[in-house]
């Protein structure tokens, strides 16, 4: 008798707010009947913020439940997720393997979502996931019509296919004593900076800390891709992230892009270099604000963020890994180029990065400038994988040396 509406309540985000759009042109375009009454889409519990597009597959399956286009009885102990266009299609959506791994532990039999979420999804085990590629085929799957098998994957080829990395150790030529402090970096799980001018190979050794670290066991590639799926940072076709993460953000990032943050709280780079390697380069350019709000995740290994109406702890364990030059110019002490620098510049200059921060900064180390007539003579350095063959040896040590410690595994603890 009522008129026509469609009301969502329950916290709703704009995204979510948006789907009655979505829900209703896929349903109109798939085929099938969209009531012409008052309809309420209630997403329980009313006290949490719902955000994202995710919600529209369920709410178009209720809808054609509630109208008895969809057989009721078959959708019992199933989840459904997908962002729906307005031709039906599914779209991927964030965050599908740690959503996986919560249904499992919730005994859900089944989950049906986009088909390009599958891959992650079905690395949990215990649950069956269900690919389909638009609403008119998860209908048919759920009133019996189709037959879809449930994916599968092979955790332990994909874990064996993603972790290689594509860049070496052996690609550094000279800088022998910085590429020993790296080693001891690793091996501690030190944070480390490197002090040298421009050209000197710092971001190239940098980006090879990570090849040196021991390999990712399946737990921490599983807890790290984690990460990227809630941030939607997986890369297409790589269900898994088995590598040391390696995060270089510019110096002009926020204390939200640094930690994380937002409306509804994101994982920042902090939290996207966990079990991995955070480098910052130039590091006295950075706003010594955004430095500051670094001092937790360094102490605690995670990040809390509270907002008003919730609060979100992310892990953050990484090694910081950070580069400056030695003056503004870069030059200071430089054996063949002359500095232009005032003392009182070059004061300045490093007082950007204050003491608490440097507490927390095991090592720190000088990478000389390296003249191309000494590196056109030089050979090839060592291999990453015969670096990481010690730094595994050293790990084992400190492991038998805390064993008795519950918060301690490795020197730099």
């Amino acid at each position: 008798s009522s008129l026509p509406a469609y009301i969502t309540v329950g916290l709703p985000d704009n995204a979510v707010r948006e789907s009655r759009e979505r829900v209703s042109a896929a349903i109109k375009n798939s085929g099938f009947l969209f009531p012409p009454k008052k309809i309420t889409v209630n997403l329980a519990p009313a006290s949490i913020k719902k955000e994202g597009a995710a919600f529209d597959l369920p709410v178009a399956i209720g809808l054609l439940t509630a109208t008895g286009q969809v057989a009721s009885s078959n959708s019992k102990n199933i989840v459904l997720l997908g962002e729906l266009a307005l031709d039906g299609i599914l779209r991927s959506i964030k965050g599908a393997l740690p959503i996986a791994s919560t249904l499992a532990d919730k005994n859900v039999d089944a989950l049906i979502l986009p088909r390009e979420n599958a891959a992650e999804a079905a690395m949990v085990e215990g649950l069956d996931v269900f690919p389909v590629s638009s609403l008119r085929e998860a209908v048919s799957f759920l009133n019996g019509d189709v037959n879809i098998e449930p994916f599968n994957v092979d955790p332990d080829e994909l874990f064996n296919v993603a972790s290689t990395y594509p860049i070496d150790f052996s690609d550094v030529k000279g800088q022998e004593q910085a590429k020993r402090a790296l080693e001891i970096a690793a091996a501690g799980g030190h944070n480390a900076l490197m002090i040298g001018p421009p050209g000197s190979g710092k971001t190239m050794l940098a980006k090879r800390l990570p090849t040196i670290l021991p390999n990712l066991s399946q737990d921490e590639a599983l807890e790290t891709t984690k990460i990227y799926s809630v941030a939607g940072l997986l890369p297409p076709n790589q269900p898994l992230l088995a590598v040391r993460p390696f995060r270089n953000p510019h110096h002009t990032v926020s204390n939200a892009g640094l930690i994380g943050g937002g409306q509804v709280p994101r994982p920042g780079e902090v939290s996207l270099a966990h079990k991995g390697v955070l480098f910052l380069d130039e590091l006295p350019e950075f706003n010594k604000s955004v430095l500051e709000v670094l001092r937790q995740p360094i102490e605690d290994g995670e990040i809390t963020i509270t907002r008003t109406k919730l609060t979100l702890t992310f892990p953050a364990n990484f090694i910081l890994m950070a580069a400056m030059n030695p003056c503004p110019c870069g030059f200071f002490g430089h054996p063949t180029r002359e500095c232009r620098c005032s003392v009182t510049q070059v004061q300045k200059y490093l007082s950007h990065i204050s003491g608490p921060l440097l507490d927390r900064i095991d090592i720190q180390i000088e990478a000389p400038a390296v003249e191309y007539s000494e590196l056109s003579k030089l050979e090839s350095g060592e291999a990453s994988e015969l670096i990481r063959a010690r730094v595994i040896d050293a790990r084992a040590i400190q492991t038998e040396r805390f064993q008795h410690q519950k918060t301690i595994s490795v020197n730099a603890d």
